[in-house]
This record gives C-alpha cells, sequence and structure tokens, in this order.
C-alpha cells in the first residue's frame, strides 16, 4: 500500500479532528483526505509514501461508516479510495459501511464507530439531522463538503453535534433574528456573530489544493424562434398542448423548450465537437435527450448516456459524446479523458453545475486547460438563469415569472 497526498491534504489531516468540517473544491481529493485521518489518527496506523516501505498496521482499528450520496454509493466511487488503504466494504479486520443518506437512520444505535459524512444534506431538524445528532454522540465524525453553508442557520446542526449549543432551540434563541411571520417563519439577520465565527473557526478546515488545469468558460449564443417564445410568454400558453400554461413552472418549462429545441443549438454541438471530439454533454430534459440522440445517430458519432434511464459507461476512442442528465449525473463519478464539458441547457442550480464541472476538474487530469462551453440566448429566461448560476445561486420560477408580470404591467 502506498498513497501519495498532496502537500495541503497532508496539512488537513494534521488539521482534522472528530467533529471538523473539511471543505475542499469538486475534485481536491476530500475523500482520500478524511480516510487518511481516518487510518493515521483515528486507528494509529502509518500511510507510506511510495517506495518508502511497508505501512503501520493500525493499532486501534476502528469500524467505519461513510455516509453519502446514493449516486456515490451505487457507482462505488467510495470503494476506489478504500482500497488504496486496503479496506473494503463488509466484515474484515474492520467493518467498512458505505450507504447513502436516505439510510442515515439505520446506523444511530452504532457506537464507538468513526463515521465520515459525505456532502452535507442537514437542513433544519429534519429527520437526518436527527439520526446525525443520535451517531455523533456516541462516536468519533467529520462531515466533508464543497458547499460550505451560505447562511450561519446551515452551521446549526453541526455547531449542535460538537456540544457549542444545548439543542438548535438554543442556537436560535442566542443567534436568529425573524421577520414578521406570514406562512413560515424568515430570517431578518444574526445577532453574537462574532462567536459564530469563532465557533466555525473551531471546526472548519480548509483545503486548498492547488489545481494543475484552468478552467476557460466559453459562452456560445445561439439562436430561438422568437415570435414562437413571445406567443407562450405573452399569452402564458402552452403551445405544446395548446392549452393555458397552469401554472408559472409550466409556463418556464414551456419557454425552456422553445429555446432549447432549436435546431442551431445542436449547430453549435457539432461545431465544438468538431475542435473538441471528446465532450461531456450536460442536459435536463428528456425532450433534449432525444434531440441529441437523434443527432448523434444521423451524424453516426459515438455516444453513451447516463440518465434515469441508462447507467452507461463513458465511451472510449478518439471521438465520442457523453450524455448526462443534471440530476442523476453531476456528482459520483469523474473524467480524465476529456478537457471539455457542453452545458446544452443551464441548471437552476449554480451548485449544481458547480458539481457538473468538478467532473473534469480533477487533481489527476491530465490536461492544463479545461473548457466549458454554456450554449445561451437572449431570451429572458436564458439570461435570468444565466444570472443567477453566475452567482452560484439557484433560478427562482416564481421570481421569473413575477418580472414578466411587472414589465407587462409597465408596458401598460
Amino acid at each position: 500500500m502506498a498513497v501519495n497526498l498532496y502537500e495541503e491534504q497532508k496539512k488537513a489531516v494534521n488539521q482534522l479532528k472528530s467533529g471538523s468540517i473539511l471543505v475542499g473544491g469538486v475534485g481536491t481529493g476530500k475523500s482520500v483526505t478524511s480516510l487518511a485521518f481516518f487510518y493515521e489518527k483515528i486507528c494509529g496506523g502509518k500511510i507510506p509514501r511510495t517506495g518508502s516501505g511497508n505501512a503501520k498496521p493500525m493499532a486501534t482499528p476502528t469500524d467505519l461508516y461513510i455516509i453519502t450520496t446514493a449516486k456515490k454509493r451505487d457507482s462505488q466511487e467510495w470503494d476506489l479510495e478504500l482500497a488504496k488503504f486496503l479496506l473494503s466494504r463488509g466484515d474484515g479486520e474492520i467493518k467498512v459501511v458505505v450507504d447513502s443518506w436516505n439510510n442515515i437512520k439505520k446506523y444511530v444505535m452504532v457506537s464507538g464507530a468513526f463515521f465520515i459524512f459525505d456532502e452535507q444534506r442537514l437542513v433544519g431538524t429534519g429527520a437526518w439531522t436527527k439520526s446525525f445528532w443520535k451517531i455523533t454522540k456516541q462516536n468519533r465524525w467529520i462531515l466533508l463538503t464543497a458547499t460550505p453553508g451560505d447562511a450561519w442557520v446551515d452551521y446549526g446542526p453541526v455547531f449542535v453535534a460538537n456540544g457549542f449549543y444545548r439543542n438548535i432551540t438554543d442556537f436560535r434563541t442566542q443567534h436568529v433574528v425573524y421577520g414578521a411571520f406570514k406562512d413560515y417563519p424568515s430570517i431578518k439577520g444574526y445577532v453574537n456573530t462574532r462567536r459564530l465565527e469563532l465557533n466555525r473557526r473551531r471546526i472548519v478546515v480548509v483545503m486548498d489544493v492547488v489545481k494543475t488545469a484552468t478552467r476557460h468558460d466559453e459562452w456560445v449564443k445561439v439562436g430561438y424562434d422568437e415570435e414562437m417564445y413571445e406567443n407562450a410568454k405573452d399569452n402564458l400558453w402552452d403551445i405544446y398542448k395548446n392549452e393555458p400554461a397552469r401554472n408559472g413552472s409550466v409556463l418556464c418549462y414551456v419557454l425552456r423548450k422553445v429555446v432549447n429545441s432549436d435546431l442551431r443549438r445542436l449547430m453549435a454541438v457539432k461545431n465544438i465537437l468538431a475542435n473538441h471530439p471528446r465532450a461531456i454533454i450536460f442536459y435536463n430534459f428528456d425532450y433534449e435527450l432525444e434531440e441529441l440522440e437523434r443527432f448523434l445517430t444521423l451524424t453516426e458519432y459515438p455516444y453513451a448516456q447516463y440518465n434515469g434511464h441508462k447507467h452507461e459507461d463513458i465511451p472510449t476512442g478518439d471521438s465520442w459524446a457523453y450524455l448526462v442528465q443534471y440530476t442523476s449525473g453531476c456528482e459520483g463519478w469523474n473524467c480524465v479523458e476529456t478537457d471539455t464539458i457542453i452545458f446544452f441547457s443551464q441548471n437552476y442550480s449554480g451548485k449544481v453545475m458547480e458539481q457538473a464541472s468538478g467532473r473534469i476538474d480533477r487533481v489527476n487530469t491530465k490536461y492544463t486547460d479545461l473548457f466549458y462551453y454554456h450554449l445561451f440566448s437572449d431570451a429572458s429566461i436564458d439570461k435570468a438563469i444565466r444570472a443567477a448560476v453566475r452567482k452560484k445561486k439557484t433560478f427562482n420560477a416564481n421570481n421569473f415569472i413575477k418580472s414578466l408580470e411587472h414589465a407587462a404591467a409597465l408596458a401598460e
């Protein structure tokens, strides 16, 4: 066994302790770093560097539980990292379990083990959070994330697990200021933020692994049927069913379909593939997949897909396209055999877009430059989604519809 860690990873291993949050961008090696911490600091072993001899065996073997996304569990991404430490799922010298957040409740009775919580899924005081609290009371643990909390309330569950507050009510009482109640409580602001900052510094370990590749985001403007788009938008009309759009979400879907179905978008893909013959193509909707499949079949271009229907392997060869649906494949796998991603359409979530971008932006990529082609139009919905994504926020369909109504009212 030989595991080579980057300097920032070694530094993180020494800084981590039970209850820490390991923060690192997508593709920075948080998984292997957390396992190195487990092997050396929790189990008392020693990881040799390449050519430095045998490993020092674990002095205090401890059972390991990894709670991750269903996608990462099923794709066996963690298994590849475990193998570097001569570990595998099941009962051996230590018990190793890899399971999804959906099943976290199964492990609330475990004690004396070590837990790695991968990709934070703790929101409010729901079932997952309550199970998390029970587990952390009787086990050592760390949490991994590429997207730390956007607001102080996001840190509440972890602060409680670390014993900084008696419970979530204590946290809220000391720090959260609520605005006027309407349908649900809204947070107006926070008080005593100095204590919050000190608490965060006590547990957050930031791992800034320097990547060798440079990202290049290219925004490729494509045309769309403006008359069809304006007809649907101005009349709030579902032109595909020839009936009124039932709500804002339906109207947004219709507007996006007008834009994303335009043949000029496929021509843009053709031009990009001419210069980058191996590319991952992310899309949102089934109708986009159907258009891409038809186009690639007609041009006899090799392709495979990963979505809710098929889980095919990444193609091999000099020319290929890998069609990936955002929800199914924005995380849990990686590819260092291409330098190109084409975003056929933008996802509503900036975080999802960042996760998707990370599929090729890995510390072990052989490329020095990575290319991200974002197809977009001048349509108002494309502009609104682009603005949200650039701010790494989530596009809000209801707010967009309200803005259209406001614009129409002003026009009158």
